[in-house]
């Protein structure tokens, strides 16, 4: 970090010391030092302003416990400033996660017009009501005709406030209404009358009846299981397939039971949000954010929708399905659309030779977006290789074999499917490796063989990458799947193998 803050620009320095108050989006391609200029940002707002951020708080959201680990050796000692770190699964994680959807439903569930949809589900619980509220108390019996009640409970909707916020605000308001009365009456009645009536069981219970307390859980689970639930709060923003898709095709017996993924647990944290306001942060740190849905980024949104944000991301480098084609409307999800974007163009880690090579990808996976320069002097070595597909991993534990005998590290990136034959092709050889997800304990390997979905922000000395086509095939769409490669094949600091059996991707054949 400290060799890619040494070169920040003095463009850049203006956007690392601006004000607390301002979200500062930054663009980067692999190896343009985007994260360490974020983290740079993010311990001068802790060291500038620690007394505002001691009272409200800093949170940092990374793609994965290695990253944050990570920052938490780079920024300082934060004395008394409380900085939380967290995966975004961790962060909206309030209920079990043990369902798993698949690709086209998380995807829905993960679009904005879901918030439209949950909104809607949680104000339909409160009731227009029927009958008058009847109050006996001594001699009397108090009455707020049913016009007023509705009344009372149209000017409480009308507020802008939380579900529960005005939940508990109408006993209180249905109390003032029959304190009018006694008033005119001839009584005079003060602040505690207001208050038994208000707690009074006649006056609760009509008041739970007219808008009943909540659970997010509830809520979501009739959605999911209740066909016309889900017709009648949907409207036209779903058609026919898509509202099939959200149902359970075997719903459970009861919420206690369901299995909820990932995509549901959001969905639950903005349930939440209408019933509770989610307390917002002084900052927030959000890496690799063009992988977030927009559900997903509204969740990080409410909790700096008072404070700022440093995004850090690259468009060119989104591997999940609802990955962004534009920090315009990422930024939009996540209630910071007046936010500064910043480009970084200059690569530190990539070489030349292996950027020009990768970047032929960017007009498929990111129009629009600029190439990054290396501002290496070494240009860095680049070897294609095509082999017969009966030889494969034999050729690639000799590419293994030759490079290890240099120093340095290696990282052999192969389709997921491919890692365990790799690993076996190594054995053979007698090369010692590491399998990175399958290792346990810290042991260090010069060589690790690497599943291409674990291989961003990961980074080795030489990088030997196993039949690209097939890394690209692997994912459910063409886009992402070359996103992915591009990812791959970006992960080397000197060298780059590519060995392969199969075409390769016509991007890459240029």
């Amino acid at each position: 970090m400290r060799d890619i803050v040494a070169t920040i620009q003095p463009e850049q320095d203006v956007i690392v010391r601006s004000d607390v108050g301002t979200t500062v989006c930054v663009q980067g391609a692999p190896g343009t030092g985007k994260t360490a200029v974020g983290l740079h940002r993010a311990a001068w707002l802790l060291y500038a302003f620690r007394e505002k951020l001691a009272r409200s708080g800093v949170l940092v959201i990374g793609p994965n416990r290695a990253f944050l680990d990570h920052i938490g050796a780079v920024l300082p000692a934060l004395g008394e400033v409380e900085v939380r770190h967290s995966t975004i699964d961790e962060l909206l994680a309030s209920v079990p996660v043990r369902g798993h959807d698949s690709v086209e439903t998380a995807v829905l569930k993960g679009d904005s017009r879901l918030a439209v949809i949950v909104r809607a589900a949680v104000w339909s619980h409160v009731r227009t009501p029927t009958e008058p509220l009847v109050l006996p108390r001594g001699a009397y019996k108090w009455r707020v005709p049913t016009h007023e009640v509705a009344e009372i409970v149209a000017e409480l909707r009308s507020r802008g406030v939380r579900y529960d916020a005005a939940r508990q605000m109408l006993p209180h308001r249905l109390a003032h209404a029959i304190l009018q009365q006694m008033e005119q009456a001839g009584d005079s009645p003060d602040d505690r009358v207001q208050d038994a009536v208000a707690r009074s069981a006649t006056v609760r219970k009509y008041a739970g009846d007219v808008w009943p307390a909540l659970d997010p859980k509830a809520v979501l689970f009739s959605l999911l299981s209740d066909a016309s639930a889900l017709e009648r709060h949907a409207l036209d923003l779903l058609n026919d397939q898509e509202r099939s898709m959200l149902l359970w095709a075997n719903p459970p017996a009861g919420r206690g039971s369901a299995k909820w993924s990932m995509a549901d647990a959001v969905l639950i944290d903005e349930i939440n949000d209408h019933l509770q306001r989610t307390a917002s942060l002084g900052h927030v740190v959000l890496d690799e954010a063009q992988d977030l849905s927009p559900m997903q980024l509204r969740a990080v949104g409410r909790r700096c929708s008072t404070g700022s944000a440093t995004v850090l991301g690259d468009l060119a480098q989104g591997t999940t399905p609802w990955a962004t084609d534009s920090w315009e409307s990422a930024l939009g999800h996540l209630g910071k659309p007046d936010c500064l974007i910043e480009t970084l163009e200059r690569g530190f880690r990539v070489p030349a030779s292996v950027i020009a090579f990768a970047t032929q990808l960017l007009p498929s996976i990111a129009p629009g977006l600029g190439a990054p320069v290396s501002v290496r002097d070494n240009p860095g070595r680049l070897e294609i290789m095509r082999v017969d597909a009966r030889g494969l991993y034999d050729r690639v534990a000799e590419s293994v074999a030759k490079s290890a005998r240099e120093p340095g590290s290696i990282g052999v990136i192969a389709p997921d499917a491919a890692v365990g034959t790799v690993s076996k092709a190594l054995t053979r050889k007698g090369i010692e490796h590491g399998v990175l997800g399958a290792d346990h304990g810290d042991v260090d390997h010069q060589v690790d063989v690497i599943p291409a979905i674990v291989a961003k922000g990961l980074e080795f000395d030489r990088v030997i990458v196993v039949e690209p086509s097939a890394i690209a095939a692997a994912e459910p769409d063409r886009r992402t799947g070359l996103r992915r490669l591009y990812v791959v094949l970006t992960r080397a600091v000197s060298e780059l193998t590519v060995i392969h059996a199969d075409e390769l991707p016509i991007e890459l054949r240029g």
